[in-house]
């Protein structure tokens, strides 16, 4: 369990933890010539039955704030100095209102320097600490009374840590995956560099692989030290210190996070519900700078409020904050929000998106989304997100955002569609499915009735009709779906309904029988309009017009203007593209269809075009993959 302090300055926190534990946290000479804390410092308190609390000591001058909110993420325990002679200070209250906006629950109030005022004086103060905490996180929570300087309650202070060490038991994200807010880097001789920081999820071994975030620079644990012991793995609620083999010191540092490489992830901009505090005097409204704060990090943002419109002072609303420059950010996680120049504590807020989008960020469906997010547990939350979100979810994301270290496997909705593709595990729950499906039917029929000469449209085109935002991977589940179903037929690319055909004129059906031999006869090169008007002696407006509309029925394919090839041709060639992207790891490169098809670049270039405009490649840069999952080309005639 780590324990913190808070409190203004000179109220004993650092001599406090010194009588508690016999070490003095102000490690800087600075600290210890001016007697005030400036960093974060740390102790440790070994116990019965081989409990260890440790303890983060943070500074109570206001100018180090941004310091006391680094080490406050990281409390499981709170301890709220008020000196007896002094009494409640500016600093006791924005440092009670950082520990209530960051949800801290567990905690104690000590009065200290009780040598130094009567009875009356200590009841007193007592009693208004008692006050001020009833509308806190902290309300009712135990108040004692010491002085480090006579022993006056330590020892049963001391006793009553134990026993709430032992009642808290194990950290509650324990079993999520690993997470360091890094709060101090160095070099260390014989083991090179050494991050410290408290252990907000997970656990960790020596010899783990780990990601720096932001940044994505990944190392290994050579070396493991947790609550200032050497050992082989440490948990969630542990001060740490990490030796790591693949990184320099100058290339990690205060504010950046370790994390198990399933979970690391950055961003710059993520949803939140948002509380503000309830002594600001303004409402929150969009547009706002404020600094947000979350492990050791400190990053100035842009609100953006979602819902309701402005957030008045002690409420709370769903916002968006656009930050200045990537930070690690998960599911749960607790921040705080200061004002612009740094100088007072606006709000708490708590991460749903990490995630979050740039455009129809406060439609219906998105705020829906975000309320799903606040449910309890991983499970609920998946359920109640699926059911909120038309565009599916693509549960590695979704596994990410959340932290975990298992991906869900969503065997609990069995109703669920599922894509297909290898590299993409996502669903879209049954309802959104089935709006999806009748979309889909609708949009067909009302193009078949606009272009009734025509067979209908691609698949990748039908999709931007009816479902520009569903991800492709569903798309083309949902696809297969009502093609198995008999509710649409594909030929080659285009898809229709069952009753919808394209009938050829006399004239038409005789060309196409015409121009038939010399189509399967140019073979991989392809047939060009005027070779073909040529060849059938008509005239190249009828050629290109008959042809047209066979393409339009699926009976042949137009690469590029004026440029046809048969379906078996086409097959052919998209087995060929297959076995070239077999042969490299899914990977199509337009020189090795050149050399598997014999031809020259620019039509091999043409050909991987065409497919990734019909969707069996999509292309990467300058790379073109296979869509396993692709049926196109694969059955007789097509």
């Amino acid at each position: 369990m780590i324990i913190g302090t808070a409190g203004h300055i000179d109220h004993g926190k650092t001599t406090l933890v010194a009588a508690l534990t016999g070490v003095n946290t102000d490690r800087l000479p600075e600290e210890r010539r001016r007697g005030v804390s400036i960093e974060l410092g740390y102790a440790f308190m070994d116990g019965p039955q081989g409990l260890r609390i440790g303890f983060i000591d943070v500074p109570g001058h206001e100018r180090l704030v941004h310091t006391m909110v680094s080490g406050a993420t990281g409390m499981d325990m709170a301890m709220l100095l008020v000196a007896a002679d002094d009494g409640v200070m500016p600093q006791t209250r924005e440092h009670l209102a950082v520990l209530s906006l960051l949800g801290i629950r567990h905690g104690l109030v000590v009065v200290t320097k009780c040598d130094r005022a009567d009875e009356a004086r200590v009841a007193a103060v007592a009693a208004e600490v008692r006050g001020l905490m009833a509308d806190s996180t902290l309300a009712g929570a135990d108040v004692r009374c010491v002085s480090a300087h006579t022993g006056q309650g330590i020892d049963a202070l001391r006793e009553h840590l134990w026993q709430a060490a032992a009642r808290l038991g194990p950290h509650r994200r324990v079993g999520d995956a690993f997470r360091l807010a890094v709060d101090r880097s160095f070099t260390l001789s014989g083991i090179g560099t050494v991050v410290t920081g408290t252990v907000h999820a997970g656990h960790v071994r020596v010899g783990d692989e780990l990601v720096c975030v932001p940044g994505g620079r990944r190392m290994r644990v050579r070396s493991l030290h947790a609550q200032n012991r050497e050992v082989t793995q440490a948990l969630a609620g542990e001060r740490c210190a990490l030796g790591l083999a693949g990184v320099e010191r100058e290339d990690i540092w205060r504010g950046q996070w370790l994390a198990d490489p399933a979970v690391a992830l950055e961003t710059e901009r993520l949803d939140a519900r948002l509380t503000l505090w309830p002594g600001e005097s303004h409402a929150l409204r969009s547009g706002t700078q404020v600094h947000v704060h979350l492990g050791a990090e400190d990053v100035l943002a842009s609100v953006a409020v979602l819902e309701p419109q402005v957030i008045e002072p002690g409420g709370s609303g769903m916002v968006q904050l656009v930050l200045r420059r990537p930070m690690g950010a998960w599911h749960g996680d607790r921040l705080i929000v200061r004002d612009a120049s740094a100088s007072r504590t606006l709000a708490g807020a708590t991460v749903l998106d990490p995630f979050a989008p740039t455009r129809y960020r406060r439609t219906a469906a998105r705020l829906a989304m975000l309320r799903a997010l606040e449910a309890t547990q991983p499970e609920q939350r998946l359920a109640d997100a699926l059911a909120s979100s038309p565009q599916g979810i693509d549960l590695r994301r979704w596994q990410a955002a959340q932290g975990l270290l298992a991906l869900p496997s969503g065997d609990h909705l069995p109703d669920v569609l599922r894509a297909t593709e290898a590299q993409a595990d996502m669903l879209l729950s049954a309802a959104e499915a089935a709006n999806a499906e009748a979309r889909v039917l609708q949009m067909l029929a009302a193009f078949h009735e606009r272009h009734p000469d025509e067979l209908g449209p691609d698949a990748g085109r039908l999709r931007r009709l009816a479902l520009p935002r569903l991800p492709e991977p569903l798309w083309r589940a949902l696809l297969a779906r009502v093609r198995e179903q008999g509710k649409v037929l594909l030929k080659g690319a285009l898809v229709h309904l069952p009753e919808h055909g394209v009938r050829l004129s006399e004239t038409e059906q005789r060309i196409a029988q015409k121009v038939a031999p010399a189509l399967t006869g140019a073979r991989y090169e392809g047939a060009w309009v005027r070779d073909l008007a040529r060849a059938a002696a008509e005239p190249d407006a009828l050629v290109r017009a008959t042809l047209s509309r066979l393409g339009q029925r699926g009976d042949l394919h137009q690469v590029v203007r004026d440029l046809f090839y048969p379906p078996a041709t086409m097959a052919e060639l998209a087995t060929l593209c297959r076995a070239v992207a077999e042969a490299h790891e899914g990977a199509v490169r337009a020189a090795d269809y050149r050399d598997a098809t014999g031809l020259g670049r620019k039509r091999a270039i043409q050909i991987l075009e065409y497919f990734d405009r019909v969707g069996l490649l999509r292309r990467v840069g300058d790379t073109h993959h296979l869509r396993r999952d692709c049926q196109l080309f694969m059955e007789a005639g097509l």
